[in-house]
Formats: structure tokens, sequence, C-alpha cells
């Protein structure tokens, strides 16, 4: 019973466990670098869990084929177009993330979130 749900539902499961990967590496490690690719193992999990809730076996992408005019022939076109804003507005959050831990390796030459703190309240 148990192991035939997580079957079906296989990509949900997989979203949700990627989702926590990124979540506790997000949280557990001091690197700049890996709370960044933590954060994108995150968006990754929220896309591919819109992505397999907006699609619908046995249905064509929403773009008319064949003469199909009904909305019965087609998935739903919003999650995909969630999909793909997010991925647009995550490579922007990402290289600006990229450009202030440049910024911040410069000034304090480390990456630990940790010293970056201690050096900057000296600095007080």
């Amino acid at each position: 019973m148990f192991g035939t749900n997580l079957l079906a539902n296989f990509e949900e499961v997989v979203a949700v466990i990627l989702f926590g990967i990124g979540f506790s590496t997000l949280l557990l490690h001091r690197n700049l670098i890996k709370k960044i690719i933590g954060l994108n193992i995150m968006d990754t999990a929220v896309y591919l869990f819109l992505a397999s809730m907006g699609y619908i076996e046995g249905r064509l992408s929403p773009i008319l084929q064949n003469g199909a005019t009904g909305q019965e022939a087609y998935i739903n076109p919003i999650p995909s177009g969630l999909v793909l804003t997010g991925i647009v507005v995550s490579v922007s959050v990402t290289a600006m993330m990229l450009a202030l831990t440049i910024r911040l390796y410069q000034r304090y030459h480390t990456l630990n979130l940790d010293e970056i703190y201690m050096f900057a309240q000296r600095e007080k």
C-alpha cells in the first residue's frame, strides 16, 4: 500500500527529497557557495514538483496540434509558465548572490559566514 503510493507519485517524492537536501544544505553549512548550491537545489525541487503536478497522462502540450481544439485534449499551461518564470528569476538571484559572494571574499578573504560576521563586527 505505502510502496505503491510512493511509486505512483515518484516525481513528487523525488521533489520532496531534493527540497530536503537543499534545505539542510542551506541550514547546516557555513560556506556561502554551499548555501547558494542548496538554494538552487531547492529551486529545482520546486520546479520538478510544479511540472509533475501540471502534467496529465495522455494529454498534449498546450499548442494546437492535430486539429484538437477542446481544453480536455491539453495539459494545464499555467504550471509550465510558472516553472519558466521561476527559472529566469532563480538564475538572476543566483547571479546576484554569486556577485555578492565575490565581493565578500575580496573584502574578508573567506567564505565562512561566521568569520565574515566576526570580521564585520571588528570593523565597527
